[in-house]
This record gives structure tokens, C-alpha cells and sequence, in this order.
């Protein structure tokens, strides 16, 4: 559109018409302000070494932690109810069930607020899952605290509620999974107990869900081989592991293609409905013939978690941590690390550790590749602008500019974040890669004016005053003209458009400085050897 339409346009519909303009007095002025204040060696020196000094010394001190993704603004509320050890599906039912029936009544007929369109309530014997609509959208924040209540106060029960990111499920947007590990899984889960607390008191109003739980309360069969028997029958160990996934859920040995899909084939035994049945059971052994299980190996009967849960082949018990609002993901996972792990390290196994994944693993490699992004986009600018200008000089001149603009955003994002909270999630860091190519503009324009006025034989400060006096005005315009067009998606946000406000703020603040301060950066740096060459 800028090199056809409006050029054909322009012929067609412009008419040369005099020069009235009423700011002339004011281009005028700010034009001579601007020269006054690069006159001169030192004064430029210093305009130089200190705005780009400052610019990055503020931006490292204020640059917000990050985050991953925003939540947003979504209408669905989910809650968990862990109840305690040994309640079947039954009790779940008829004690919680209509418990929270009851108390979500009054706001399914209207008559409390927040009102509620719609719910379901899933019980599974490890626990309770639910999920609560308002009939109002813009209430959805309410609901938070209304379903902590109804699925609170139950005796021995874990109970928490957390509204559904909008990139996924429950705590899909922010959260930590801090994943203890060790093959003794009483002293891990006495560990996981310890740090559940530990993490509620480092911060409050976070969510913690244990999975699979905190508590051994599950019947558990451990089988120990007879070393000594398993040699004489001709097994070992690795036989001796296989036999027993046989004995339960299977024994993978292959797969089998019937033409259209490939099939797993897994090996099983006829189910036992006892411990005692499963001793009896009988093996045939290579070397001595056939054995119940019992004379093979040891059987002991003890308490377990609610399911075998491992991560890269090692027990594990993880505490999934939903950091509260207004705590960025990176800051919450350093308070994990400095304050919490190192209480709990010991108590952990010899052979123990401590992981962290979920969306923590995915913002370390979101927050790389966007730092390669970055750095990339920085490259290809100056390449492009280097063969526009014929000049790696004149390029550097221009890219010295973008630390004003990033310095801009990283205050934006403060100021913002003393009325509201705004995290520093990826599509505000999307918002810095945009406003690269936005206040390069303004410098193009400057120093593209004043190597055309050398090239018409101005002297080098005449030049830069008649490229600063030509191009204020359309470098007023069109920052002003980004600037407002932001500010509503920055200061009033609505249903959906919250999650850009971060991105908005980075390219208002952004093209602020950039206008206030590349004013003042860019004439000095072009007017860097005056001297010489007059």
C-alpha cells in the first residue's frame, strides 16, 4: 500500500498548495533546543556515555521477573478435594457430594452472588474433581473464593480451587512442579510433607497439590527376592522383575501388526484375588522345575502411596505449586530453591534429589529461545538497514537508539505494575521484538536526512540541524500515532484483550522514550568529529 496505492493516490488527488503551518514557531524552537543542548564535545560525550550507560543500567535493575503464559480471563473454576485415606467412592458421594450441593444451592437459584450457571462434581476414589461456571462472566473472579469455601471444612481432606488457565487446565499457565525423588519413598514423602508446609508459609496464597498425595495409606505388597533360590532355579534379578509384571498389570514382550494398526502384545497371568493366592502361585523355573512364588521370593505387606509414580525411572512424589497472582513464575520458583529446598534436602534419602518441571521447565527453554529471537532479530535488522544505507557506521548509529526503547518498556511495566499486576509473561517479551522494528523508524529518518544534506554539501552541523528541523514533525506523527493507539488496550482493557495489555504498555513506554530521548542521543552521536571535519 505505501509504494503503489499511495503513490498513485497522491498523483491524482494532491494539489500543491502553500505552506501554512501553524507550529512552525514550535519546530522551530525545539530544532534550536536540540542543537543547544549537542553543542559541543563534552556535552555530547556525555549525552552519549550517559544515555546509553543508564539505559542498560536500568533496564537490568528493572526488568520484571518472568513468566510463561498469562491465565486470562476464563469463566471455569476447577477445585480438588483430596479426602482422607481408606474413603471409597461411596462416602465421597454421599458425605462431600451433597455437602457441596448443598452450599452451592443458594447461588444456582440466584439468590447469592456471585450466581452460578452451571457445575460438575467427579468422584474417583483418590479424590474429588469439580468445576464451577458463573452465570456472569465478568463475576468469574468471584468464584475463586466461593468454591475454596464450599469445598473447604471437610475433616482430613486437602481441598484447594484455582481458576482454569486459558492455554490449557487447572495451573496449566503457571506452575511449578517441585519433584522430590529417592528410591526410600517413606523418607521422600516425609520430605514432601515437610515442604508442603514449608511452601504454603514461603507463599502465601499459593496452591500446592501432592501427587500422587501425602500420605503411605494404600495396601502395598513388596516382593524381595530369595537370592540364594532365584540362583539355584536358574533366574536372576532382571528375570525375577519381569516375572512379577507378569503376576500384575503385564508383561510387555513385543507387538503384533494386524494389517491396519500395530497391537502390543503383553503377557499375564490368570488374576489372584488374595496375597496368599499370589504365593501359591506357581512358577517353572529352568533349573528346578516348578516353585510357588513364595519359595522364589519374600512377600511384605505394608502401606504405599496411592499409585507408583516415577519420573525418568525414580520414585517420585511431586508437589505441584500454583504461584498466587501477583508473584511472577521466576520469582516463585528462586523462593523454591533459596528457602525451601535447602530445608529439605536432608531429610531426603542418600541417593535423593530434587527436580523442578512442569511449566518452570518450559519457561527456561521459552525464555532461550526468545533471548535467541531477540538477539536474532537485533542481527537481521542491522544487516538490512546496513545494505539500505550502504554503511555499517550509519546502521550502528541507528541500533544505538533500541536501549532508550527497552529501557522505556521496563518502565512501563513497573508503573503498570503499581496499579495492577503484570507479569513479564511471553507476549509481553513478544511486545519487545515488535518494538524493534517500530523506533528504528525515527532514527532512519534522521540519519537518512542528514547524509543527503552532506551529499548536497552542508556542512556536517548544518546538516543534522536541517535533518532534525525537516523530519520532527513526521517523527511526532507517527510515534504519537503508535502511542495512542495503544494507550486504550493498555488503560482499559476488556474480555480477552488483558492479555496484550503487558505487550501495550512495553511499546507505550517504549516509543516514549525513544521519542524524548533519540532526539537528543541521535543528533549527538551524527554530530560526533564536527570539529575535525570543518
Amino acid at each position: 500500500m505505501a509504494v503503489s496505492v499511495v503513490p498513485a493516490a497522491a498523483v491524482g488527488w494532491l494539489r500543491l498548495r502553500p505552506e501554512r503551518d501553524p507550529h512552525r514557531v514550535v519546530w522551530d524552537g525545539l530544532t534550536s533546543l536540540l542543537m543547544s543542548l549537542t553543542g559541543g564535545p563534552l556535552r555530547r560525550g556525555l549525552w552519549i556515555a550517559g544515555l546509553l550507560v543508564l539505559g542498560l543500567l536500568l533496564t537490568l535493575r528493572l526488568l520484571p521477573r518472568a513468566d510463561y503464559l498469562p491465565e486470562g480471563n476464563r469463566n471455569l473454576v476447577f477445585a480438588f478435594i483430596l479426602p482422607p485415606p481408606g474413603a471409597n467412592v461411596e462416602f465421597i458421594e454421599r458425605v462431600m457430594g451433597r455437602t457441596v450441593i448443598e452450599r452451592l444451592a443458594p447461588h444456582l437459584r440466584g439468590e447469592r452472588e456471585p450466581v452460578v450457571r452451571h457445575y460438575f462434581f467427579v468422584a474417583v476414589p483418590r479424590g474429588v474433581f469439580m468445576g464451577v461456571r458463573a452465570r456472569d462472566p465478568e463475576q468469574a473472579g468471584a468464584l475463586v473464593p466461593l468454591v475454596n469455601e464450599v469445598v473447604g471444612g471437610f475433616p482430613d481432606t486437602l481441598a484447594f480451587a484455582r481458576r482454569a488457565s486459558l492455554f490449557g487446565g487447572f495451573g496449566e499457565g503457571r506452575t511449578i512442579d517441585m519433584e522430590l525423588q529417592g528410591r526410600d519413598i517413606g523418607r521422600v514423602m516425609a520430605a514432601a510433607q515437610s515442604a508442603f508446609g514449608l511452601i504454603r508459609q514461603t507463599l502465601p496464597g499459593a496452591t500446592v497439590r501432592p501427587l500422587p498425595g501425602l500420605e503411605l495409606a494404600e495396601p502395598e505388597l513388596r516382593l524381595h527376592p530369595r537370592e540364594r533360590r532365584l540362583a539355584e532355579a536358574g533366574w536372576d534379578r532382571k528375570v525375577a522383575a519381569s516375572v512379577v509384571r507378569a503376576l500384575g498389570d503385564g508383561l510387555y514382550v513385543g507387538d503384533w501388526f494386524d494389517g491396519e494398526q500395530t497391537r502390543d502384545i503383553i503377557l499375564r497371568t490368570r488374576p489372584w484375588k488374595s496375597p496368599g493366592e499370589l504365593e501359591a502361585l506357581p512358577l517353572a523355573t529352568p533349573s528346578a522345575g516348578v516353585l510357588p512364588l513364595s519359595e522364589l521370593m519374600r512377600m511384605e505387606r505394608t502401606a504405599g502411596p496411592a499409585e507408583l509414580r516415577r519420573v525418568d525411572r525414580r520414585r517420585t512424589v511431586t508437589l505441584q505449586v500454583s504461584p498466587p497472582q501477583a508473584v511472577s513464575l521466576e520469582e516463585a520458583l528462586e523462593k523454591l530453591k533459596r528457602e525451601v529446598a535447602p530445608r529439605i534436602a536432608d531429610l531426603l534419602p542418600a541417593d535423593g534429589g530434587i527436580r523442578y518441571g512442569g511449566t518452570a521447565d518450559k519457561l527456561k527453554q521459552a525464555l532461550s529461545s526468545m533471548s535467541g529471537s531477540f538477539l536474532l532479530a537485533v542481527a537481521i535488522l542491522y544487516l538490512l538497514m546496513s545494505a539500505l544505507f550502504r554503511s555499517f557506521r550509519d546502521s550502528l548509529l541507528v541500533i544505538l537508539t533500541l536501549p532508550l526503547a527497552t529501557v522505556g518498556g521496563v518502565i512501563g511495566l513497573q508503573l503498570l505494575n503499581r496499579y495492577t499486576f503484570q507479569p513479564m509473561d511471553l507476549l509481553t517479551m513478544i511486545g519487545f521484538i515488535i518494538l524493534l522494528g517500530l523506533v528504528v523508524n525515527n532514527a532512519i529518518l534522521l540519519v537518512h536526512q542528514t547524509r543527503a544534506a552532506e551529499r548536497d554539501g552542508l556542512p556536517r552541523r548544518e546538516a543534522v540541524r536541517q535533518a532534525v528541523r525537516v523530519r520532527l514533525r513526521p517523527i511526532f506523527m507517527s510515534t504519537l500515532t503508535s502511542i495512542f493507539g495503544m494507550l486504550p488496550l493498555m488503560l482499559m482493557p476488556g474480555a480477552g484483550s488483558e492479555l496484550y495489555r503487558g505487550l501495550a504498555t512495553v511499546i507505550v513506554g517504549g516509543m516514549t522514550t525513544s521519542l524524548l530521548f533519540t532526539l537528543l542521543l541521535l543528533p549527538s552521536l551524527l554530530r560526533l568529529g564536527e570539529g575535525r571535519r570543518a
